[in-house]
């Protein structure tokens, strides 16, 4: 047993966790959760990638108080080899503190970062949701950065708009004209007060690139690469291939769910089809899941409605989804990510992992308080 103080993490102080007492051997969601030093896991908004029988969780590391909700520190690591047990790697990614100009700047934003592997380079890329200091939610692009290990350090390479100068798969020959209105209007980032057709945000953005907020990626089976992310002022979300490297947009998209407003884009896919799970838009308040599956990536997706079920399922158990982990060695078993986010003091943030079942052709999500792999068939289950 091991008394944790209080810690110093790049200047900051984090909040202490009491106690430490042995090995984890389930998932506890909402409830504090602590690395091998015996600190609350600082990896919000993230993504896990498999690699060589380990799991690393990268995220948004936090600090105390509503100035945590911009990147002061950068992305974290974790790795662990059971999915309950996590070991702090650092920071993989950090913060320029010399220029305050720069993209990724103390005070810039960086949100849902997400790494994958490219079998070809041998390369770890990481892509990530982000706004330049000083600019709120107005920046929009995405960030990418390489490392040749999956523990970094990883190497900013720039940031764009996705897609610029490139029409979508399903634009309409009407879309390609930039509407008065669109050029005109102000956008909070919240619902448009107009129909998003009329408004043809997709062709004011054409030439500079398409706006990308709340992101994530996805490998498929053949090897191609993909990002999701929010765009259209947040009220359409797209799907993009990305290059061979995954390190540009190949220039190959579509725009699905028009007018819907999702953000919080996680994918995965099951017996040959692929499955989603978003959020409404309600800044950092907690709002009733969506879920969409899809015989192709490109779809048509149908919609399926919230796979939360139960009580508190309308507001996803007071979570928003960050992404969807296929468990090692167990074939159709996903675990839905989640967090609970604590604006008021970001570095509390915590973490919903629940199991996902596959129900009457759709998905579902249950509440469990403490739960083990052994949901999924296996001798874990108590």
């Amino acid at each position: 047993m091991r008394h944790v103080t209080a810690l110093l993490c790049a200047g900051v102080v984090l909040l202490p966790l009491a106690v430490v007492a042995g090995e984890r051997r389930s998932f506890r969601p909402g409830e504090r959760w602590p690395d091998d030093q015996g600190v609350h896991i600082n990896a919000h908004g993230g993504g896990i990638l498999d690699f060589e029988g380990r799991y690393y969780w990268f995220g948004e590391h936090k600090v105390a108080g509503e100035i945590g909700n911009t990147a002061q520190v950068g992305v974290h690591c974790y790795s662990s080899a059971d999915l309950y047990n996590w070991r702090d790697e650092g920071v993989v990614l950090p913060v320029v503190k010399e220029d305050p100009d720069h993209d990724i700047a103390v005070g810039s934003v960086i949100e849902r970062p997400k790494v994958i592997r490219n079998p070809k380079t041998g390369k770890f890329v990481m892509w990530f949701h982000l706004e330049r200091k000083g600019t709120g939610y107005r920046t929009a692009r995405s960030g990418v950065a390489v490392a040749d290990h999956v523990t970094g350090p990883y190497t900013y390479r720039g940031s764009f708009r996705p897609n610029a100068g490139v029409w979508p798969r399903n634009i309409r020959p009407e879309q390609k004209v930039t509407a008065e209105v669109a050029a005109t209007h102000s956008f909070s980032g919240g619902d448009l007060p107009d129909d998003p057709d009329r408004l043809n945000l997709i062709a004011r953005d054409h030439e500079g690139g398409q706006m990308a907020r709340d992101q994530t990626l996805f490998v498929d089976d053949d090897g191609a690469a993909y990002h999701l992310y929010a765009s259209e002022e947040n009220s359409t979300l797209h799907i993009s291939r990305l290059t061979d490297d995954y390190l540009a947009p190949a220039g190959d998209y579509v725009r699905v769910f028009p007018g819907r407003f999702m953000e919080a884009p996680a994918i995965f896919k099951h017996d040959g089809r692929y499955y989603f799970i978003g959020s409404g838009c309600t800044g950092w308040a907690p709002n009733a899941a969506r879920s969409a599956v899809a015989d192709s990536i490109w779809g048509p997706w149908e919609e399926l409605g919230n796979p939360a079920v139960g009580p508190d399922g309308a507001l996803t158990f007071h979570s928003q989804s960050t992404y969807v982990l296929a468990v090692r060695g167990r074939p159709g078993a996903f675990i839905f990510m989640g967090d609970r986010w604590r604006p008021k003091d970001a570095i509390d943030g915590r973490y919903i992992w629940l199991p996902i079942r596959f129900r009457n052709d759709r998905i579902e999500i249950e509440w469990a308080e403490d739960w083990d792999l052994g949901v999924f068939g296996g001798a874990e289950s108590r």
